[in-house]
């Protein structure tokens, strides 16, 4: 209870949508900064004319192992400069992991490999590994200008080749990708990519897609870089390294040979062998173009990502970055445990896993253990929601009412958000439903966060008995139709970035009880819960809806639209991505109106964009297909703690999905003093 009031005095009687909207609010507990970021300089004239590096790397240049720097740059140089002053070179930022499910926490760092980036607001489209992009006046033809000398870690020409390659032998192969990319197509019709020249790659398609240059910058299927090769087994991206990754293809060799390979290998069959050697976590000869590159994988205690030679960005006076040497995740056994070693000073920057309910204890020991809090304030709507599943056919009755929008909102009626947001975000978020901040031109409006989105049991009650579940055994739990016995709602609960999710959970079933709901708790390690969610075997997932800020980028957790997400349906998510070719076809008549409304904003501008997203967040919140909790609050990786030691960091930086933190803050120009 001290604790909790020091917490209470430090951050005193603040809502965070106020501190979103204006300053004030959370910025008076002098925990949240400015939002800012280091510029990235395009003008050719202010290119560095001499080079430095990393005396590593210059270690090894003497020893004839590389090339000297300037060799080992492109031509287009990304030219940063550095938040505050240029940095220094060397060290290991020390960071915690939980296991091989973690992809995440590794794929954020490696995000310097996509093909297009946002600024620190996440609002402006930036370059990444294109150094520019046009927009055609109909919409229908977008060009990307590749960075000419780029590199491949270990120094082979990155051009439109491996962009080509990516499009013509993996992600037209059915064995690697069997449904294709939403984002890849213009209202459902797929588009094409085409070579202009070795450094120009064109996409071309039938119908206005004015939306396509901010999906290829944002967490999307186009969008993820490199790591998106082994997004669920399945080889998204938009470009891979064809001189390493043909020699694992039938095209370039024979199945008979390589399913010979792989069972040497002790894979099944050719394609598991090539999932595993396009995987960046855990195949340490794949090349890369992020500034880091994995030294030691995923699934052992240490994962390990060292500087990469051949990184394409320099800072202002010519120093090739990152300045860091290397990152080093060490593994814990829980998300607890990572806040425990945060709390010691364990690490120099951890963002992923750190609990806001620990906010007072973690402000009590910043001069004790030598660490700065920071709180990033998020725009999206549930921290925690959730996610009924409509494809969920294991237990028919179960299927019959997860299925019922009446059933879903008699549940949301029956949830005590208040007492939610008192246990578990110290009273600072927001209860309500899973719209984005008002202040975002993609809310709907304020009456729809309390849509179905408030504490009414009565309601909830009458509800249910207006639905034929008025059957109840002697302690008040309503009966099964088809048995008579009680009727029993299973959430499942993913070890991952909340370390308070399960103990919500069972908050949710103490509080279905006065609605005569009998629930339970299934906590599971991420992946398991994850690959059970994506074979539908879910009945509800509690997950977030993280990166529906920007609707358009990260629909997944909004809309089943994203078949290597499953968190919502997996059967409905693959007949929008494979335009009905596979998958389930919705019955409910909104949800088809919402996959329409979404194809069509493909081709819309941006105003139009903004009002068909409005009427997408009506139908979700009316339909509830998530069950929102509480949000808008720095609850989902925005409670940093940063090693006083470390410089260039930002006072506050962005912690929306698509900027991808702590990517979003540039790593690579952090240094220790």
């Amino acid at each position: 209870m001290r604790r909790r009031e020091l917490g209470l005095t430090v951050l005193a009687g603040v809502a965070a949508t106020a501190a979103m909207a204006q300053p004030g609010g959370f910025e008076q507990s002098g925990l949240v900064g400015t939002l800012e970021g280091p510029a990235l300089i395009t003008d050719p004239a202010r290119r560095p004319g001499q080079f430095k590096e990393a005396p590593m790397l210059a270690e090894q240049v003497r020893a004839g192992a590389l090339p000297p720097v300037e060799q080992r740059l492109p031509q287009d140089l990304m030219v940063v400069q550095p938040l505050r002053k240029v940095g220094t070179y060397g060290g290991t930022w020390r960071r915690g992991f939980i296991g091989p499910g973690d992809s995440e926490n590794g794929n954020r760092l490696m995000s310097a490999d996509k093909p297009l980036f946002f600024d620190e607001t996440g609002t402006k489209v930036l370059p990444c590994l294109a150094r520019d992009h046009e927009v055609s006046a109909d919409g229908r033809r977008i060009t990307l200008h590749l960075r000419r000398g780029l590199r491949w870690s270990d120094g082979t020409p990155c051009t439109a080749d491996d962009w080509l390659f990516w499009f013509e032998d993996l992600y037209s192969n059915k064995d690697l990708v069997p449904a294709p990319a939403p984002e890849l197509a213009a209202n459902g019709k797929p588009g094409r990519m085409v070579k202009v020249d070795d450094a120009t790659i064109a996409f071309e398609f039938a119908e206005p897609y004015f939306l396509f240059p901010a999906l290829m910058a944002g967490d999307t299927l186009v969008g993820g870089g490199q790591t998106r090769l082994q997004s669920n087994g399945q080889a998204y991206a938009l470009y891979a390294p064809a001189h390493y990754l043909k020699q694992f293809l039938p095209k370039y060799s024979s199945v008979e040979a390589l399913n010979a390979q792989a069972r040497a290998a002790g894979f099944g069959n050719w394609v598991q062998l090539f999932q595993y050697k396009s995987d960046w976590r855990l195949n340490k000869e794949l090349p890369t173009l992020a500034a880091w590159r994995m030294v030691q994988p995923i699934n052992t205690s240490l994962w390990v990502l060292e500087r990469n030679p051949f990184y394409y960005a320099v800072d202002t006076a010519g120093n090739q970055l990152p300045y860091i040497d290397r990152i080093q995740m060490t593994l814990a056994e829980n998300p607890e445990v990572v806040n425990l070693r945060a709390i010691a000073g364990e690490y120099d920057y951890q963002e992923r896993f750190i609990d806001l309910g620990k906010l007072p204890v973690i402000v009590e020991n910043q001069q004790r253990s030598r660490y700065k809090v920071h709180l990033d304030l998020g725009f999206n709507g549930a921290d925690s929601v959730l996610f009924p599943n409509p494809n969920f056919t294991d237990d028919k009755e179960i299927a019959h009412w997860l299925g019922q929008a009446q059933f879903r909102r008699a549940l949301a009626l029956g949830i005590d958000r208040e007492q939610l947001n008192e246990a578990f975000w110290l009273g600072l978020g927001t209860p309500g439903s899973v719209i984005p901040a008002e202040v975002l031109p993609e809310s709907p409006g304020e009456e729809w966060r309390q849509r179905w989105s408030t504490h009414d049991p009565a309601q909830a009650n009458k509800m249910l008995d207006g639905l034929g579940l008025n059957r109840k055994d002697r302690e008040g739990f309503r009966l099964r139709r088809d048995n008579g016995q009680r009727l029993r709602i299973e959430i499942t609960v993913a070890q991952t970035l909340s370390p308070t999710w399960p103990q919500q959970a069972e908050m949710i079933v103490q509080h279905w009880r006065q609605i005569g709901i009998a629930g339970d708790v299934k906590v599971q390690e991420r992946s398991l819960a994850l690959t059970r969610a994506r074979n539908d075997q879910t009945q509800i997932l509690l997950w977030t809806n993280n990166g529906t800020e920007s609707l358009y980028l990260y629909p997944r957790y909004c809309l089943p639209v994203d078949p290597t997400a499953g968190v919502m349906g997996n059967g409905y998510a693959l007949w929008f991505a494979s335009n009905g070719e596979r998958g389930i076809r919705p019955a409910e008549p909104e949800m088809l109106k919402a996959f329409d409304l979404m194809r069509a904003a493909t081709g819309q501008r941006e105003e139009e964009r903004n009002r068909t997203a409005q009427e997408i967040w009506k139908l979700a919140v009316d339909q509830q297909w998530g069950i929102g909790l509480v949000g808008l609050s720095p609850a989902f990786m925005g409670v940093r703690v940063v090693s006083e030691r470390l410089e260039n960091v930002p006072g506050r930086t962005g912690i929306s999905q698509h900027i991808r933190t702590p990517w979003g803050a540039h790593p690579e120009q952090w240094y220790f003093k």
